[in-house]
């Protein structure tokens, strides 16, 4: 019901946003979107899958040391699956439950399958907030966005965010006390709702849950070399996917309007817009960001069709490809 629910909006907030990109220069627009040279359009689908490779490789490096049977091919239709969860759930937050249910269907116990996923979306945020941070030098050096102030104080605040959640993963992550305070403070609410029954045994399987989870991450954190590489991993991804304008734009034959520096500093400021929009996939947010900041480089209905593409290519396609994905399983069973 909730997931229906998600979906009604996302396609509610969708045919706004057509409507209000279009409105005022349809024809121009769709003349741009039709004259598109094809040819660049799929190396931005190149570059998008190129992003969901890199998004599995730490995901693949992480499952392996927990099970050496784990393959690269179950990590990689892990991430497809997990781009119709983020992209149905507000701020992302379907993709990580469903990522540890995945896991432990395929060999991880809850404790090894729930500390896989937190790392794994730990490298993932250092990733994020460390673009984020060039963003932000490049912005103060540079000035590049001088007309957006106001959305450069969401960015900044965005990286204190993103900052912070880090900061906390690690807490989860290796501070045993804070979890079994956490998980006791859960379960005593849960008994007095009368949700559980057994207060005293579900605390001993939950204190053994902990345990292995925290040991779990003191394994994956211990190959140092290994985080590294994973951080690096999902900075050649997020690289992937914030070139992708740069090529929507050259299939418009404009070579000039904005560099691939400026393109991945663009691109880093508007994921972080989305952050802060408590709708499926960010919609409306991300649209309205992209608008704003690449408005400094492109205007008129090739700004508007630049965006349409974008966020077809970023978001939607991902989100169908996801869906088709989680069918292929289900005629498999």
């Amino acid at each position: 019901m909730k997931k229906r629910l998600n979906i009604i909006i996302l396609i509610i907030i969708t045919l706004l946003v057509l409507y209000f990109s279009l409105k005022d220069n349809f024809y121009a627009i769709v003349n741009q979107i039709l004259t598109m040279n094809i040819l660049y359009l799929i190396l931005a689908l190149i570059l998008l899958i190129c992003f969901w490779i890199f998004r599995a490789y730490p995901m693949y490096s992480f499952c392996k040391k927990m099970n050496k049977n784990f393959k690269f091919s179950s990590a990689f239709q892990l991430v497809l699956r997990t781009q119709f969860f983020n992209a149905v759930t507000p701020f992302a937050t379907g993709g990580q439950p469903y990522q540890i249910y995945y896991l432990k269907k395929n060999g991880l116990d809850y404790a090894k399958s729930t500390s896989v996923v937190l790392e794994n979306f730990i490298v993932y945020q250092i990733a994020l907030v460390l673009l984020g941070l060039i963003a932000l030098i490049s912005n103060h050096v540079f000035h590049i966005f001088n007309k957006v102030q106001l959305l450069s104080h969401l960015i900044t605040l965005g990286f204190i965010i993103n900052t912070l959640i880090i900061v906390i993963m690690f807490v989860i992550a290796f501070t045993k006390k804070i979890n079994k305070m956490l998980i006791n403070l859960g379960i005593t609410v849960l008994t007095k709702l009368k949700i559980v029954k057994d207060k005293s045994k579900k605390l001993k399987e939950w204190d053994e849950n902990i345990t292995n989870f925290n040991e779990s991450a003191k394994i994956l954190l211990k190959d140092k070399k290994n985080f590294i590489c994973n951080i690096l991993y999902n900075l050649i991804a997020l690289s992937c996917l914030y070139l992708i304008p740069l090529l929507v734009l050259y299939s418009m034959g404009d070579f000039n309007s904005f560099t691939p520096g400026i393109a991945i500093v663009t691109s880093a400021y508007v994921m972080v817009i989305g952050s802060f929009v408590p709708i499926p996939g960010g919609t409306g947010g991300l649209e309205y960001g992209f608008v704003q900041f690449y408005g400094n480089f492109v205007t008129g209905s090739k700004l508007s069709a630049l965006m349409l593409v974008w966020r077809f290519i970023t978001y939607y396609f991902g989100m169908i490809v996801g869906a088709i994905a989680l069918s292929v399983k289900k005629v498999k069973k």
